[in-house]
């Protein structure tokens, strides 16, 4: 099943060590970067669930890459480590883009806590592990995992994606070119076939009302 993911950046590499390690031991897949150029690169090349920077990086720093971003309407949520403290440094990361902001030194597991808690809350701002998608199956926002009548389901990585996608942007119409985004990363070459695929598995899974076709434009989940 696929974890949540995660892009660290931060240039201690002691503390970038102990938090990709403290993360990875909780479930979590953590791309770490140590200054703002490869977490640049990384943002436009894969696809993420949270944003975890440190501000006082080799540039551009963590305000600055996370604004340019959000102009780029990357919308991941994002939380802030720092040593800063100011009202003014803490209205700067929130008026960049930031969702939430964590002060150094901090316990890894209020670091955790949070991170739980924004993940959570891209999911319709549910307070719930799991949600109900209809009368047989639910899907549990923590894990990514798929249950039909208690059931696990196993899907396949791009299955996993795909599902993750529908969920967090339920009754949206996706356009093919953000579903791809989704499911291939940047080295990858998508498929439309392979994507069919993927939606008719759903939709067996499902239910073949769940997934709506709009022919030459994408797919709404319901």
């Amino acid at each position: 099943m696929i974890k949540a993911k995660i892009l660290l950046l931060e240039d201690d590499i002691a503390l970038n060590e102990t938090l990709s390690e403290y993360l990875q031991d909780n479930g979590y897949e953590v791309i770490s970067v140590f200054d703002g150029q490869d977490a640049q690169e990384r943002l436009y090349e894969e696809q993420f669930d949270l944003l975890l920077f440190d501000v006082n990086v080799p540039e551009p720093n963590g305000f600055e890459l996370l604004h340019v971003s959000r102009k780029n309407s990357i919308k991941t949520p994002a939380i802030f480590m720092t040593t800063r403290s100011s009202m003014q440094d803490l209205e700067q990361g929130y008026r960049s883009g930031g969702d939430d902001y964590i002060r150094k030194p901090f316990e890894l597991k209020e670091l955790l806590l949070r991170i739980e808690s924004m993940l959570k809350r891209n999911y319709f701002h549910s307070n719930d592990d799991i949600i109900e998608l209809n009368s047989r199956a639910t899907y549990n926002i923590t894990n990514a995992h798929l249950s039909i009548d208690g059931v696990l389901v196993n899907l396949s990585d791009k299955e996993s994606r795909l599902l993750k996608l529908f969920v967090q942007r339920r009754g949206e119409l996706l356009t093919h070119e953000v579903i791809t985004s989704h499911l291939w990363d940047y080295e990858q070459i998508s498929s439309d076939d392979a994507l069919r695929t993927y939606i008719k598995k759903l939709r067996k899974l499902l239910g073949k009302d769940s997934i709506v076709s709009h022919k030459r434009l994408g797919y709404q989940f319901r």
